[in-house]
């Protein structure tokens, strides 16, 4: 009888709050940060410090590939936002719903940057296969491919209401794209070194951007009209402005401008954002007013210092008034985090009053923080710190319940909920390496890098005591169980690089200022050894301990009793870092730096078995109470799941994006946690889905024969040459759903094929007297030919159909196009077998021109597809006529109060922030003075001409 096993799979994932591989930016309607953590996407409440919605992709594997790379959301009327994703694909999400809407594929490798145009009805995307890709939110479809740059597409923007595109690469060149015509524009050299950031102001009249180099530079963006004569070339849409030196010598990371175009952030790769204050044009006037004024002067004290000198120097004339990028743009602050800085995002709200704007940071030690930032200084308002550690999770524990997780890393204890996630308490720590819980799980002791034991007080969330434990770093702590198993007060075991094992008992002391007593240890027994303690171990019986060495690379079981030598294994070529013993005391598994597991017979030390595990280091293994199934975790990221008698692997768990340190198994075996090098920390549940070996060893040869197909494609694939100028290719790319779509189609087409020709002879026999009963094809589920066709068609995807078209062969496309006629009848159809028939037109045109049986096919299709277009669009254009009227009648009826509230609650906010700004209220009095001595001028004159005209009556 074939053995059925229990499925472990991913269930929730928790201490991420901002990873550093993606950036950060609000949700459409600004209120909210949207945060990347790993494979999903965190929308955070800032002033409530709390994670409001998640974002995590369909998929029941989650990978490395799946980790966010960039993050865009569109204007405030939409709710879409999209990810772009590390393997190349770009998700479409719901900000309500919180639902994944679509799925693009169109990229090679890595997403770097998403923009939406202005409406919100398409966004760009740039990735590191030096592509920019066009997409439509509302088709869910790719629209066309820009080829040109030579590197990584770093950074793009729209311009001119989203007409046109500006893109920057490392490989040091701007580029300006016009989306109507898909041809480039424009290419803008000059920099030195890599360029990694641009923007362009609200108004639309500079572009700035950032590189490696010590300054900044600013272009004119040209306007639609009026700036014809002024130096531009025909065809030019930026032109030279200026340059600004920075304060900083790290290149440029992100440069934003805030919604009212009067600050920009320039973030640097390192600690401190530049901030800029954006001056109006009045201001820059005045300025390069007071600018000219002192060169007059200075030119002036020249002069007269030379009068009288026979050889005195020649004085450059003073110069014109023109304004250049220093009299519009200067350094407002420096901000300074405490840690380096990934990524920047201003608030699209209007800011508090006496404000300019505010200003979020994601950090890259799991932080987010947000600063208000006013005319004199920049002050830390938010910051999201509680829900995840700073640095490398070292070590998760379990309670014997299961209700309580405990984590350690560099500086902190973190107390969980394991089943919702919830961090429950924060105790500042040493750096802790190993953790364990006191039974009663009212503390928790932690082993710390510098030999300190820390007693915590789980509750209070404080550490009572630090003892002093060993001299050297504590790299295990090992309740001893009783005799059946359980874990009671007889003490524990510490085993440190100092070459100690130390036995350890617990007890109660009367602390001063405290009315209770509190937990203390004390040390009873002390075992030498000749290296370094690698790990500890203590059988389940309470009768053994086993102790991993580092210099011989052995493991040496001792009587936990009299301390006495019972076995030695060795076999390991390099330290043993982990080992476990199972429930009924007869094997122990180790797992070693040299990438392997081993499992030992407990009663005479010999091998059972060497398993090659990871591919890397093997960092922990636990086994499954009260059996003989081994988990195992390693620095290749993966979570193994073993049957330790029949040697085989069950199981490989993805789901962590870096090494993997530490895992815990709960007593009852239905989940186990992990921690990792990514600050995440997983659970994985045990369902009720039972699962066989065998199957499970077809899906992986399976997987392997897809990566290396995949890889071979890649591999051999030709290389494309990249005009100077730039090109335009389709937006999609070729993948396994587009290679499974399109045989689905031709099965579906050679089953349509023979029912046909099986209705045909039944017609035939009929006609001769000989017709019986006709039995339709099962698998066409009770539909026609042309019906099944068009039910396989339609359910591809929008964004892969043209790639699903294009790997159909012509005899099949010629099967398909002879369905399209009646397809194009059906009133939904219209759009779906337009764009079937003109992919295949354009993929097939030369077989078709020279294939004499295609000619009256293809005469049909042209008359009757324009007539149903026609009528769609007359359609169309009825609906939305209805539609204005029916708006225009609601506009005047008197019991519409709200029409227009968006609007119009957008102008008030506008016009507050307007008011809140000072240069604004400056500019104010300013104009109501002139008007005020305008109006007296006026008055005076005109009493001036009523005497005059009076004296001429006269």
């Amino acid at each position: 009888m074939v053995k059925a096993y229990l499925r472990y799979e991913p269930a929730i994932s928790f201490g991420v709050i901002a990873s550093p591989d993606g950036n950060i930016t609000y949700d459409p309607s600004g209120r909210h940060l949207l945060a990347p953590a790993l494979e999903k996407i965190s929308l955070w409440d800032l002033k409530k410090g709390l994670s409001t919605k998640t974002f995590s992709p369909s998929t029941s594997r989650a990978s490395h590939g799946l980790a966010v790379t960039s993050v865009a959301s569109s204007s405030s009327p939409s709710t879409s936002i999209a990810s772009g994703h590390a393997d190349g694909s770009i998700r479409l999400w719901d900000c309500e719903r919180g639902t994944c809407e679509a799925t693009l594929n169109g990229h090679k490798s890595a997403v770097t940057v998403l923009q939406y145009n202005p409406a919100g009805s398409f966004f760009a995307s740039g990735g590191k296969d030096c592509d920019i890709i066009i997409w439509d939110v509302i088709g869910e479809a790719g629209l066309f491919r820009l080829r040109g740059h030579r590197d990584q597409v770093t950074d793009l923007v729209f311009i001119d209401s989203g007409k046109k595109l500006v893109t920057c690469s490392k490989d040091k060149f701007l580029r300006v794209w016009d989306l109507e015509t898909q041809h480039c524009l424009q290419i803008v050299g000059g920099h030195r070194s890599e360029i990694w950031s641009l923007d362009v102001d609200p108004k639309g009249r500079f572009l700035v951007c950032g590189s490696a180099d010590p300054e900044l530079r600013f272009y004119h963006v040209r306007q639609e009209a009026g700036e014809e004569a002024e130096n531009w070339s025909k065809w030019d849409v930026l032109k030279p402005f200026g340059e600004i030196q920075r304060q900083g010598k790290d290149r440029v990371a992100t440069l934003r401008f805030n919604s009212s175009g009067s600050l920009l952030a320039c973030q640097v790769a390192g600690r401190t954002v530049e901030i800029y204050r954006v001056l109006d044009e009045t201001e820059a006037v005045r300025k390069a007013k007071r600018r000219i004024n002192r060169k007059k002067k200075d030119k002036s004290l020249a002069k007269e210092s030379t009068e009288g000198d026979l050889n005195g120097t020649i004085v450059d004339p003073v110069p014109s008034m023109e304004v250049t990028v220093s009299d519009v743009f200067k350094v407002l602050h420096v901000l300074r985090a405490s840690k380096k800085i990934v990524s920047i995002a201003f608030s699209p709200l209007p800011s508090p009053k006496d404000s300019l704007a505010s200003l979020s940071l994601s950090l890259n030690n799991n932080m987010l923080e947000t600063y208000l930032i006013d005319a004199n200084k920049a002050s830390k308002i938010y910051s999201i710190e509680l829900p995840g550690h700073r640095s490398v999770i070292r070590s998760v524990t379990l309670n014997p319940e299961g209700n309580l997780l405990l984590s350690t890393s560099h500086n902190a204890v973190k107390i969980w909920n394991p089943s919702t996630g919830m961090c429950l308490r924060t105790i500042e720590s040493g750096y802790g390496l190993c953790s364990a819980f006191v039974p009663g799980n009212r503390y928790a002791l932690v082993g710390t890098r510098t030999g300190s034991l820390e007693i915590v007080d789980v509750g209070s969330g404080t550490t009572i005591e630090g003892v002093e434990a060993h001299t050297g770093q504590i790299k295990s702590i090992v309740p001893i169980p009783d005799e059946d198993g359980s874990v009671s007060g007889n003490g524990f075991v510490t085993g440190a690089d100092d070459n100690d094992v130390k036995f350890w008992e617990y007890q109660l002391v009367q602390r001063p200022g405290h009315d209770s007593k509190q937990l203390s240890v004390t040390n009873v027994r002390t075992l030498k050894m000749d290296d370094s303690v690698v790990s500890l171990c203590v059988s389940p019986d309470g009768k053994y301990v086993a102790v991993a060495l580092l210099g011989d690379n052995k493991v040496k079981v001792f009587y936990l009793d009299t301390l006495k030598l019972f076995l030695s294994l060795h076999g390991h070529s390099l330290p043993v870092f982990c080992m476990d013993i199972s429930s009924d005391g007869d094997l122990i598994v180790t797992g070693s730096a040299d990438k392997t597991l081993k499992i030992w017979g407990l009663d005479f030390g010999d091998i059972h078995k060497t398993i090659f595990a990871h591919a890397d280091s093997v960092m922990d293994v636990k086994f499954v109470k009260n059996t003989h199934y081994v988990f195992s975790v390693g620095k290749d990221r993966l979570v193994k799941y073993w049957d330790a008698d029949k040697f085989e692997l069950l199981l490989t768990l993805e789901g962590h994006h870096a090494e993997i340190w530490c895992l815990t198994v709960s007593s009852r075996g239905d989940f186990i946690v992990t921690g990792s090098h990514d600050r995440s920390i997983r659970r994985w549940d045990r369902t009720e889905e039972p699962f066989f070996l065998e199957e499970e060893k077809e899906k992986r040869l399976e997987e392997m024969f897809e990566s290396d197909l995949d890889n071979a494609d890649n591999r051999y694939a030709p290389p494309e040459s990249v005009p100077e100028e730039g090109a335009v290719g389709i937006a999609g790319k070729k993948t396994k759903e587009t290679v499974t779509a399109t045989d689905a189609i031709i099965d579906a087409l050679d089953t349509a094929e023979e029912e046909t020709k099986r209705i045909e002879q039944q017609k035939e026999e009929e006609r001769n007297g000989k017709g019986g009963v006709f039995q339709p094809n099962v698998l066409m589920r009770g539909m026609p030919p042309s019906e099944y066709v068009l039910h396989s068609v339609s359910s591809v995807p929008t964004n892969d159909l043209e790639q699903t078209l294009l790997a159909l062969p012509f005899s099949d496309a010629l099967k398909l196009m002879s369905y399209l006629k009646e397809w194009a009848l059906i009133p939904g159809q219209v759009e779906l077998v337009s764009r079937i028939c003109t992919g295949l037109v354009q993929i097939h045109h030369n077989q078709l021109s020279a294939t004499p049986s295609a000619r009256p096919l293809l005469t049909t299709l042209k008359d009757t597809f324009y007539q149903r277009v026609k009528d769609c669009k007359d359609t169309i254009g009825f609906n939305l006529a209805a539609m204005d009227y029916i708006k225009e009648l609601l506009v005047m009826k008197s019991d519409a109060p709200f029409r227009d509230a968006d609007a119009k609650l957008k102008e008030i906010r506008m016009l507050l922030s307007k008011r809140a700004d000072p240069t604004q209220v400056t500019e104010r009095r300013k104009k109501k003075r002139q008007k005020t001595s305008f109006k007296w001028l006026v008055g005076t004159s005109s009493n001036m001409d009523v005497g005059v005209h009076f004296s001429k009556h006269n």
